[in-house]
Order: C-alpha cells, then sequence, then structure tokens
C-alpha cells in the first residue's frame, strides 16, 4: 500500500530533530579520505601536468612496506608506501634532469600547509609517499599530531636517521599536491625588495623561506595553516621583537598549538627574522579585495 505523503513524513518533531543530528554528526566524523578517491596532483607553475589515482601508483611505482622513526608518531612505524623518486619520475617527465635537481617544489596539503624542498632533496635516497598503515589491522592510518588528524591521502616520510629533523627534511602529511615552481614567480612580494644581498632582512627571509613558509603567508603568499604575517598589519606592529623571538623559538611556552618550536635557531638568526618582518612592514601587499596596497 503506498503511504500518503503526509504519512510517509509525520515523525515526532524530536525525533526528527534526533535523526538530522544524528545524520550532521555521522557527516562530520567522516573522514576527507573516505568522500574524495586518494589521488595525488602534479603540477608545473599553477598548470595541471596529471592527476594519479592511488590505483595508478601501485601499478608503476612498486609499492613496499617501509619501517621508519617517525618523528611525529613519536616512535617506530611501518608504512606501505613508494619510492618518492619513482612516484616524482612517474609524476613530472623530466624528473632525471639537472634541471628538475635544481629546482624549487611546493608539497601541498590538504589543510593549506605548503612545505618548499629542492628537487635534488626529495630525490634524495630514503624518501617514501605512504599510502597505508602497516601497524593498522585495516592499513587505514592513525590520527596524528596533537590536533589527530588523518593523514591521509598520502604522507611523506624518510627512512634515514639523519632524515628525522622536520625542519631540514619534508614530512607533509593528508599530501595531495607537487608543483614545480619559480619561486620568485610563485611568491613575488615575499622577497625583501631592496634589501641589499648579505642584510639582515635578507638572512631573515632566507630562513622564513626555510623554516616558516610552509605555515605562514607574507602578503598573501604562502601557507594557509598560521596566520599571515604583513597585512593587514605586519607582525611588529603589535608584538614586541622581544617576545615574538621568544615565541618562534618555542611557541609551546606561550601556548599549546601546532607551531613546532624551533631550538636551532641562534639570537642572530631570530634577530635575522625581525628585520625581515620589520623590512616587510614597509613593502604590504594586501590580496584582499578593496584592501589598499
Amino acid at each position: 500500500m503506498q503511504l500518503s505523503r503526509r504519512r510517509r513524513f509525520s515523525f515526532p518533531p524530536l525525533v526528527a530533530a534526533f535523526a538530522l543530528l544524528q545524520l550532521a554528526g555521522f557527516a562530520s566524523r567522516a573522514p576527507a579520505a573516505d568522500r574524495d578517491p586518494p589521488a595525488l596532483r602534479f603540477l608545473r607553475d599553477g598548470a595541471v601536468l596529471r592527476t594519479l589515482t592511488l590505483a595508478e601508483l601501485q601499478a608503476c611505482c612498486a609499492p613496499r612496506e617501509v619501517a621508519i622513526d617517525d618523528p611525529y608518531y613519536g616512535g617506530p612505524k611501518r608504512f606501505r608506501a613508494f619510492p618518492l623518486a619513482a612516484v616524482l619520475a612517474r609524476g613530472f617527465d623530466d624528473a632525471g634532469s639537472a634541471a628538475f635537481a635544481a629546482a624549487e617544489l611546493l608539497l601541498r596539503a590538504r589543510d593549506g600547509y605548503t612545505r618548499t624542498a629542492s628537487g635534488a632533496q626529495l630525490l634524495s635516497s630514503g624518501g617514501f609517499l605512504a599510502f597505508a598503515d602497516a601497524d593498522h589491522p585495516r592499513g587505514e592510518f592513525f590520527p596524528i599530531d596533537r590536533r589527530q588528524v588523518d593523514p591521509a591521502p598520502f604522507y611523506l616520510v624518510w627512512e634515514g636517521a639523519q632524515q628525522a629533523d622536520t625542519n631540514l627534511w619534508p614530512w607533509p602529511y593528508q599530501l595531495v599536491e607537487i608543483e614545480l615552481v619559480d619561486f620568485a614567480a610563485k611568491f613575488p612580494h615575499v622577497p625583501p625588495a631592496g634589501a641589499a644581498v648579505d642584510s639582515a632582512p635578507q638572512r631573515g627571509f632566507a630562513l622564513f623561506r626555510r623554516y616558516c613558509i610552509a605555515c605562514h603567508a607574507i602578503n598573501g603568499e604562502g601557507g594557509k595553516v598560521g596566520p599571515e604575517l604583513n597585512v593587514p598589519r605586519s607582525i611588529v606592529e603589535y608584538r614586541e621583537p622581544a617576545q615574538l623571538k621568544q615565541f618562534i623559538r618555542d611557541a609551546r611556552s606561550f601556548r599549546y598549538t601546532s607551531m613546532p618550536s624551533q631550538p636551532q635557531l641562534t639570537d642572530a638568526d631570530l634577530d635575522a627574522l625581525v628585520a625581515y618582518f620589520s623590512h616587510m612592514r614597509a613593502h604590504k601587499h594586501d590580496p584582499e579585495p578593496g584592501a589598499s596596497h
């Protein structure tokens, strides 16, 4: 018997509200990796070269199990992974060339984290693109870092003991894109225009490029995980230099955060970073619509 429209939707209000909340809760708990098929995009200067699914990578890149001393999980881990060099060779036609080794690449995560690395570093032995956790009964990734996020679809890991330093080697998780770029063209408003070659702002820029741009932007250019540092107000316009340097060196002594400590930075390094921020204060380029430049 066909039900009337009224009969079909005549749930008590509280039951209907509870059902909607349950559905909303289920949707919010469903990991992004379950909503989107695992895939990795390869770009050159903003243009997509190709997108490779997990199945396509498995067919061409000889997956294997690797044992890693993982700095984010804080101990030994086993992953199912592809050799990174094989992945790059499949993604970029010139991955074996000298030009590729000298080029700069952006490793972009789903949440906006954007780590830079040279082609030569990424081609170093010991790099693997993990797609499954061999320690998990279903091959899924266990949650990672203080935010307890899912590292899927891909997690870049390194096998060598000397490669475990996340300040020196890229370990992005939730990796979705690898882009080969001309840094100056990609980030035209990040270098300190007009600063002398060996000046403090230039030295600070080199440090920012190495340690900070993965999470932070200057003039709207860079990572999107952490706050913008120059527009509409520069970080040095509302933070005292001494406090800013202490925060950069050990952010977790101020608040619980995912921002890593930087104990390797010397006092001279921190002075150079503040000099760079101070220089960029006078070179603002606000990309927001209607902003004054």
